[in-house]
C-alpha cells in the first residue's frame, strides 16, 4: 500500500505535466464527450423541469384540489351535495360545436367551455383586456359576454365586439383567451377556445340528450390531508357514478407520461450520439497513443512499470473527459432555460433559472462510463509497447487484442453503461430492446467492414494505378475501412430509420388515409332530427354515402368482475382505459369490420347482453370470448359478455369502435347520433356549402370537417419530426466528429505511405486521385448499409408496430448517399492535403 499510493501521486504528476503541452489530439475526443453528455443532460433536465411544474403546480394545473368529472350528464343532487361537504365547488361543462357568424356565412369548430362564477379556483385566468372574468362573460342587455382565442377571431375575420352564434344564442365577444389554468389538464384540443358562462351555454340548446358533453366538478378542499381518502369513499358511496377523479398531485397524468416516454426517446438518441462519440473516443486515445508511442518507451527504459505508464494516460484521458463532461453540463444546466422561451406558451415550465441534479448527474454517469468504456482498451494497447519503440517508429495497429483484464474491465463498464440506460427509463423493454439493437448494430458494421475488406481482397485487377492504390488501402493491415464504415454507419442508419418512419406517416396522413376517408362527421344529432338531416345531405349530396350509427360514451370499470385500475395494461392497451370511451349497438357486424373469433349475435336476440370487443385491444387487455366487460354508462353499470372479437381498420378514418354491444343492452336509453359523410368527387367548395347549411339548419349539429382534422395532425407529427430530427442530428453530428477522429487517426500512416509513394514517383495528382476513389468506395458502401438496415428499421416499425402501410422513399436514399459521400470525401480530403505536403526527409528518417 505504501508503494502504490506514491506511485499514483507520481503518474498524476506526470499527467499533469504532459497536458501543459495542450490538447491537441484531444479536441475531437472532447467534443464527442461534450455533445453526448449534453444531450442527455439538457433532454433530462427540460423533461423534469416540465414534470417537477406539474407536480409543484398541481392545484393550478387541475383548477382544484380535486377535479369529478362526469360524461353526458350532471352530478345527481345527492352526489352534489357530497362534493360540497369536501369543500368549495366549481363546475365547468365542455363540448365540441359549431360557432358562426349571425348572416350564416362563415362558422369553425370551437371547443366550448362554459364556466361558473368560482372558476378559477386556483391560479389566474387572464384575459385581454384583462377585466373581471365574471364581467367579460355576463349577460350584457340580453346578450351574454364570450372569450374566444385569437386563433377562432382570425379563422372568422371577427374583432372584439362582434357577435357570434353559438347553438341558438348570440354572443357578444367581449375578449381573447389569454392565459387559461387548466388547459394543460384538459388535454389536447383539436379547435380553438370559445369560453362563456354556463347559463349562456344553457340558453344555446347544445346540452341534449345524449350529447357528448364533459361535465367537471372542481373542488378546493377544506382538508387536504386525506385525498386519497376521498377517492376511495366517492367510489364507495357512489359505485355506479362513474366519475373520474383526478387529484392535484396527478393534475396532467397522460402529459406527464407521455412526456416521459417522449424523454426517454431522446435520451436514448441522445445515447446513441454518446456511445458514436465513444467510438470517437477510441480513435482519439488510440492515436494520441500512438503518437506517444517514444515517450512510452522513454517511460519503460527508465524503469517505469507498465501499470504507471497505464495511470499516467489514464488520468489524462480522465481528466479531458471531465472537461468535456463539463462542458456538456453547462449545455445541459443551460437547456431548460432556452427551451422555456419556446415551451411556455404550450406547456408549464419554469422560467426561473433551476438546476437539476438528479438529470445532470445521470448525464455525468454516462459520460464517465462512456469514456472508460471506449478508452480501456487502446490503454491496454500502450501498455504493451516495447522499450525498443523508442529506436524504431512503429504502430501497433495490427497487433492482436490487449491482456485478458483490460479486455474483462471494457466489458464491465459496456455492461455498467448498458444497465443504467435500462434502470432509469420510463420503458425498460424498449430500452433493453435500444441497447440490444446498437450492440447488433456495431456487430454487424464490422461485419459490414470486414466485407467491403474481403471483396476489394478479391476484387480483379484494374488498370488505374490510383484505383488500384485505393481498393489496396481498403483491405491492407491497418486500413480505416473499420473506423469509417463504424463512425459513419450508425449515425447515418439511425438518421434513415426516422426520416422513413415521418415520411411513412406524412403519406399516410395527406395520401392513402386521407384519400379513403369519409368528408365529414357528423355528431350529436338528436333522434328526432335524423330524418331531416338525411334528406338536408341528400339535396346537398346526392352522390356521397351518409353512414350514421347510434352512440353512447361508457367508462370501463372491470373484467371479469375485476376493477380495471387493479389490473396491469401495457401501455400499448391503456388508452382503452383511460377516460370515456365511444359505444354503440348493432344488430349486424358492421361493413368495415370482420370476425376473428366467435359469432355474431341474431338479429332479434334479446338474451343477456353481448358485447364485439376489438380483437387487437382485447388481445393488449388480456381479454378472450367468454370474459365479461362492465361498464358505465349514463350513471349506470352495465355488464356484458364477449360475443366476439373482431379485426377493427382503425386507419380507414371512418366509424370504428372499441366495443359494439348486442341493441338489447341499451334498449331505451337516451342516445344521439353519430354520422359520416364520404363523396370522393366533392370539390372544396362543396364541402363548404354542405358545412353551411348543416350548421344553420342545424345549429347544435357539430359537423367535423375530416381534411382540417387531418391538417392538424399532420401540422402536430410534423413538429414533433423536428424534434425528433433535431435529435437525431446531433447522433450525426457525433458520426461527422468520430470520422473527422478516424481520418486523424490514420494521418501517420497515411504520411508514411504518401511520402515512400512520392519518393517512388508518385505524382500529388495521382495520390489525391486514389484517396478519392477510397473515400467514395468507402462512402458509397456505408450509405448502401445505412439505407438497408434503416430501411428495415423503419419498415418494422411502421408496419409492424404502427400497422399503417410502409414503402420505400427513393428521396431518402438520394439524401442518404449523398450525404455520406460529402461527408468521407470531404472531410477526407481535407485531411489528407496536408499529408501531401509533408517534406519527405523527416518522414523517412523514422523509418
Amino acid at each position: 500500500m505504501t508503494l502504490i499510493t506514491p506511485r499514483i501521486a507520481l503518474a498524476f504528476r506526470l499527467a499533469l505535466r504532459e497536458l501543459r503541452g495542450g490538447l491537441r489530439g484531444f479536441y475531437i475526443f472532447l467534443a464527442c464527450i461534450a455533445l453526448g453528455t449534453g444531450a442527455i443532460a439538457a433532454v433530462n433536465s427540460v423533461s423534469q423541469s416540465i414534470t417537477d411544474t406539474i407536480a409543484t403546480r398541481g392545484q393550478e394545473i387541475l383548477a382544484g384540489d380535486v377535479r369529478f368529472e362526469l360524461n353526458n350528464r350532471e352530478a345527481a343532487a345527492n352526489e352534489l351535495d357530497f362534493l360540497r361537504s369536501l369543500g368549495k365547488v366549481s363546475v365547468s361543462t365542455g363540448l365540441r360545436s359549431m360557432a358562426r357568424k349571425p348572416d350564416g356565412s362563415d362558422q369553425a369548430l370551437v371547443e366550448v367551455k362554459a364556466v361558473d362564477d368560482a372558476y378559477p379556483l386556483y391560479g389566474s385566468f387572464e384575459a385581454e383586456p384583462n377585466y373581471p372574468l365574471h364581467t367579460l362573460l355576463a349577460d350584457q342587455d340580453g346578450t351574454y359576454g364570450a372569450l374566444a382565442a385569437p386563433l377562432l377571431l382570425e379563422r372568422l375575420g371577427l374583432k372584439i365586439g362582434d357577435e357570434l352564434l353559438l347553438g341558438n344564442v348570440i354572443v357578444n365577444i367581449t375578449g381573447t383567451v389569454k392565459t387559461e389554468p387548466d388547459a394543460v389538464s384538459e388535454g389536447f384540443g383539436f379547435a380553438p377556445r370559445l369560453m362563456v358562462s354556463r347559463q349562456a351555454l344553457q340558453a344555446s340548446g347544445l346540452i341534449q340528450t345524449g350529447s357528448l358533453v364533459e361535465h367537471s366538478y372542481k373542488v378546493k378542499l377544506n382538508d387536504r390531508s386525506d385525498m386519497a381518502g376521498i377517492r376511495d369513499r366517492a367510489t364507495k358511496d357512489f359505485p355506479s357514478a362513474g366519475w373520474s377523479i383526478r387529484t392535484s398531485d396527478r393534475a396532467a397524468p397522460s402529459l406527464t407520461e407521455n412526456i416521459e416516454r417522449f424523454s426517454q426517446f431522446l435520451t436514448l438518441v441522445g445515447l446513441t450520439a454518446l456511445i458514436v462519440g465513444g467510438v470517437g473516443v477510441a480513435n482519439a486515445v488510440r492515436a494520441f497513443l500512438d503518437a506517444k508511442r517514444t515517450t512510452i518507451a522513454t517511460f519503460k527504459c527508465l524503469g517505469a512499470p507498465a501499470s504507471t505508464v497505464v495511470l499516467i494516460y489514464l488520468f489524462q484521458i480522465g481528466l479531458i473527459a471531465l472537461g468535456g463532461i463539463a462542458i456538456g453540463l453547462v449545455i445541459g444546466a443551460a437547456a431548460p432555460i432556452l427551451a422555456a422561451q419556446f415551451l411556455a406558451q404550450f406547456l408549464p415550465v419554469s422560467t426561473a433559472p433551476t438546476l437539476y441534479p438528479v438529470a445532470l448527474s445521470l448525464a455525468v454517469l454516462f459520460g464517465v462510463l462512456t469514456t472508460l468504456a471506449f478508452a480501456i482498451m487502446p490503454l491496454g494497447h500502450a501498455r504493451e509497447v516495447p522499450p525498443t519503440a523508442l529506436f524504431r517508429e512503429q504502430g501497433f495497429e495490427a497487433r492482436r487484442l490487449p491482456s485478458w483484464p483490460y479486455i474483462l474491465m471494457a466489458a464491465v463498464f459496456l455492461a455498467a453503461l448498458a444497465a443504467l440506460a435500462v434502470a432509469t427509463a420510463h420503458d425498460r423493454f424498449i430500452a433493453v430492446v435500444f441497447i440490444g439493437a446498437i450492440a447488433f448494430a456495431f456487430v454487424v458494421l464490422r461485419l459490414v467492414a470486414a466485407g467491403i475488406a474481403w471483396l476489394a481482397r478479391r476484387s480483379p485487377r484494374v488498370n488505374s494505378p490510383a484505383l488500384r492504390l485505393a481498393i489496396g488501402n481498403i483491405h491492407r493491415p491497418g486500413a480505416l475501412t473499420p473506423s469509417v464504415v463504424l463512425s459513419l454507419g450508425l449515425g447515418l442508419a439511425l438518421l434513415v430509420t426516422l426520416t422513413l418512419i415521418d415520411g411513412n406517416l406524412r403519406q399516410q396522413l395527406t395520401g392513402r388515409m386521407a384519400d379513403g376517408a369519409p368528408n365529414f362527421f357528423f355528431v350529436d344529432i338528436q333522434g328526432a332530427e335524423l330524418d331531416g338531416f338525411r334528406n338536408l345531405v341528400k339535396t346537398d349530396a346526392p352522390e356521397g354515402k351518409l353512414v350514421e350509427v347510434p352512440m353512447l360514451r361508457g367508462r370501463i370499470l372491470a373484467f371479469n368482475g375485476e376493477d380495471v385500475t387493479k389490473r396491469k395494461v401495457p401501455p400499448s392497451g391503456q388508452w382503452v382505459l383511460r377516460g370515456d370511451r365511444g359505444i354503440t349497438y348493432s344488430e349486424t357486424l358492421p361493413e368495415n369490420a370482420a370476425l376473428t373469433e366467435g359469432t355474431w349475435w341474431d338479429k332479434d336476440y334479446s338474451g343477456e347482453p353481448l358485447v364485439s370487443f376489438s380483437a387487437e385491444e382485447a388481445g393488449e387487455l388480456g381479454l378472450k370470448v367468454g370474459d365479461t366487460v362492465t361498464v358505465n354508462v349514463l350513471g349506470r353499470n352495465m355488464t356484458a359478455k364477449i360475443a366476439n372479437l373482431r379485426k377493427v381498420q382503425w386507419e380507414s378514418l371512418s366509424i370504428n369502435f372499441v366495443m359494439v354491444f348486442s341493441p338489447n343492452t341499451f334498449k331505451g336509453a337516451p342516445h344521439a347520433w353519430l354520422a359520416t359523410l364520404t363523396d370522393p368527387k366533392a370539390t372544396s367548395s362543396q364541402e363548404a356549402a354542405i358545412l353551411k347549411s348543416v350548421t344553420n339548419t342545424y345549429p347544435t349539429i357539430t359537423s367535423v370537417r375530416v381534411k382540417d382534422a387531418i391538417d392538424i395532425v399532420n401540422s402536430l407529427v410534423a413538429q414533433l419530426a423536428t424534434a425528433i430530427r433535431a435529435a437525431a442530428s446531433v447522433a450525426l453530428i457525433a458520426s461527422v466528429l468520430v470520422l473527422a477522429g478516424a481520418l486523424a487517426a490514420g494521418n501517420r500512416a497515411r504520411t508514411h505511405d504518401a511520402v515512400v509513394l512520392k519518393t517512388l514517383g508518385a505524382t500529388r495528382r495521382m495520390l489525391m486521385r486514389a484517396f478519392c476513389y477510397e473515400y467514395l468506395i468507402l462512402g458509397l458502401a456505408t450509405a448502401v448499409f445505412a439505407l438497408l438496415s434503416g430501411g428495415v428499421a423503419a419498415w418494422f416499425i411502421v408496419a409492424r408496430i404502427m400497422k399503417i402501410p410502409s414503402e420505400f422513399l427513393p428521396d431518402v436514399a438520394g439524401m442518404t448517399i449523398v450525404t455520406a459521400l460529402v461527408l468521407t470525401v470531404g472531410i477526407g480530403l481535407i485531411g489528407t492535403w496536408r499529408i501531401l505536403g509533408q517534406k519527405a526527409a523527416p518522414v523517412l528518417r523514422e523509418l
